[in-house]
């Protein structure tokens, strides 16, 4: 289910960024044969031009997404993101209150990533994701074994960046993320969908830093915080953590 539109947030004359819903993919995959609709598209539309993807972002998250607008500022930026040279900035609702910290944890490839390749000594990547506490709730209400029902805000800077790295992370520190499909818990996720209407994956690509690949100028663009967000901080009242 989409969660908004693709909204176009900023444009020059080398690049393009979009603020992506949750549940549209970025283009097309034989994971998801019946989608009919892709931001990639969407962007050529809005833009009535080519447009070059340089990243990903999966399904179910939104945030920023960039685009280049020509063959040699795609090549640019796709270097910065594969030097991770490019500082991403996520927030997200996990499970319970995770302490702050740096997660270094190598992840396995995935079949898709190992799809073509014959040398199997790459199938585990390092990966490191820095996690900040940045607000903290409580649901007065018995769950699982527990005598209510904790949850946390959280800032997230991956260093790296692997597939489904953020939400794999989350999960091997034992604080999935709310509403994740595959990595999160699914007895929760159906719990805080009737109760508080969290109906998608909380994760949301909030800013990136980098350099403009024309000009070499610092540059950051932020994607605004989607109505899931807004609507859960005003049923929760998020208790900020001191700094």
């Amino acid at each position: 289910m989409l969660d908004g539109k693709l909204a176009l947030t900023y444009r020059d004359d080398y690049l393009a960024a979009f603020s992506k819903p949750s549940g549209l993919l970025v283009h097309r995959s034989p994971i998801d044969r019946h989608e009919t609709e892709f931001a990639l598209q969407q962007a050529r539309d809005t833009l009535k031009q080519y447009v070059y993807p340089v990243h990903r972002l999966d399904k179910p998250t939104s945030g920023l997404l960039l685009f280049a607008l020509s063959s040699s500022a795609a090549k640019a930026l796709a270097d910065q993101f594969a030097e991770n040279l490019i500082a991403k900035h996520y927030q997200a609702v996990v499970r319970g209150w995770p302490v702050s910290q740096s997660i270094d944890h190598p992840l396995k490839l995935s079949l898709d990533d190992l799809k073509g390749k014959t040398d199997r000594a790459i199938e585990i990547q390092s990966a490191q994701t820095a996690v900040e506490l940045t607000a903290t709730a409580t649901l007065p209400i018995a769950f699982d074994r527990y005598p209510e029902i904790r949850l946390a805000q959280v800032s997230l800077k991956p260093q790296t960046g692997r597939r489904h790295q953020i939400r794999r992370h989350l999960k091997h520190i034992s604080h999935p993320i709310i509403g994740d499909p595959k990595y999160g818990k699914g007895a929760l996720n159906r719990f805080l969908a009737a109760e508080l209407n969290i109906n998608r994956l909380m994760l949301h690509c909030q800013s990136m830093s980098f350099t403009h690949p024309v000009t070499n100028e610092a540059i950051t663009l932020d994607a605004p915080e989607p109505d899931a967000f807004t609507q859960l901080a005003s049923q929760l009242h998020w208790e900020q953590t001191p700094k």
